[in-house]
């Protein structure tokens, strides 16, 4: 997984700077280590319900080492983002690495993509030749964007930060420097769930290259009833009924849906069985998700993939402290192999 000999574009442009040309091969090696520590995995008692209330069923998580320890084919994935143009550059002295896809279509926008968490490069790979190529996929011409998609800080190929403040607006920054190290002299701006916070704060931070947002994730929740419900606190009397339904539904989420944030966000480094067991980082990210995913199984399993073998190569990488709440190198959830 090391880029080619990087090739400077300008006389002014460094090495480092510069977009080095990227490819993906994980070693056999790895690979190897991975299955056998799938294979020889503690399994703990069944759970003592019939139902997820409790966490990951022990059957869910069972069905999914088996078939990423005996069927799972990474060499597919691996070659389809070898398909794709990769390169790595340095932005802030940090190795980001990003899918870069230009359309054939004139006057293509450029958009840059942004993942979340549990969430990868891999789970945008199937929306490439939509926007690059519309007129296969019955769209026009004026339809076609020139894509990026990077991975974030301490996620996937990009690099892993030694100290702490990469966090979101830290992203963002370097975000329109790497558009503007592309040649693009305006763009926009997607993301979700992580993703999400990047983007809209690109649009805070309101670079005059950037021409609009979009995001799946909208920060709408006011500042004073986000501190209320964290708070515990009943729903303001005045509130009409959809409001105090928002609130319901948000006082749920907090109680009951994030608790896995408060341990990563507080005690990132307690985190060691996730780094030492891929079926320990497996059964983390499958509770964030909740339920059975046996039709997104093939997909899941791609990032975690990259996610665990580039930690287990690279021992220490976990200890990251990038946003905020997030130790995970990498991705681990996508909705299509």
């Amino acid at each position: 997984m090391t880029p080619t000999t990087a090739t400077q574009s300008t006389g002014r442009t460094t090495e480092k700077t510069a977009t080095r040309p990227f490819h993906v091969n994980v070693p056999e090696t790895a690979l190897t280590e991975l299955r056998r520590r799938i294979n020889a995995t503690k399994w703990p008692e069944r759970e003592t319900v019939t139902d997820p209330t409790q966490g990951v069923q022990l059957a869910t998580i069972q069905a999914l080492a088996s078939y990423w320890a005996e069927e799972y084919d990474w060499r597919k994935i691996e070659a389809k983002l070898n398909a794709l143009p990769q390169f790595i550059t340095e932005i802030d002295g940090l190795d980001i690495h990003l899918i870069h896809v230009r359309s054939k279509h004139e006057n293509a926008l450029p958009l840059i993509v942004t993942h979340g968490w549990p969430g990868s490069i891999t789970e945008q790979m199937k929306i490439i030749d939509p926007l690059t190529n519309p007129t296969e996929h019955g769209g026009n011409t004026s339809d076609a964007f020139d894509v990026v998609i990077p991975s974030m800080p301490g996620y996937g190929f990009s690099a892993r930060p030694i100290t702490t403040g990469w966090d979101p607006a830290h992203i963002a920054r370097a975000w329109t420097v790497l558009m503007k190290r592309l040649g693009y002299t305006k763009f926009v701006a997607q993301g979700g769930d992580w993703g999400a916070v990047i983007t809209e704060l690109m649009g805070v931070q309101a670079p005059p290259e950037l021409m609009g947002i979009h995001t799946n994730m909208a920060n709408v929740i006011p500042l004073d009833i986000d501190k209320l419900v964290f708070s515990v606190a009943p729903a303001p009397a005045n509130h009409s009924a959809v409001e105090k339904l928002a609130y319901e539904r948000l006082s749920f989420v907090y109680a009951n849906g994030i608790g896995y944030g408060f341990q990563m966000g507080l005690r990132p480094q307690t985190l060691y069985g996730i780094a030492d067991s891929p079926i320990g980082l497996a059964d983390r990210d499958m509770e964030k998700l909740g339920g059975d995913h046996k039709m997104r199984r093939t997909a899941a399993i791609a990032s975690l993939n990259v996610g665990w073998c580039l930690w287990y190569q690279a021992a220490g990488w976990g200890r990251t402290t990038v946003l905020g709440f997030c130790i995970n190198p990498c991705a681990q959830t996508v909705t299509s192999e």
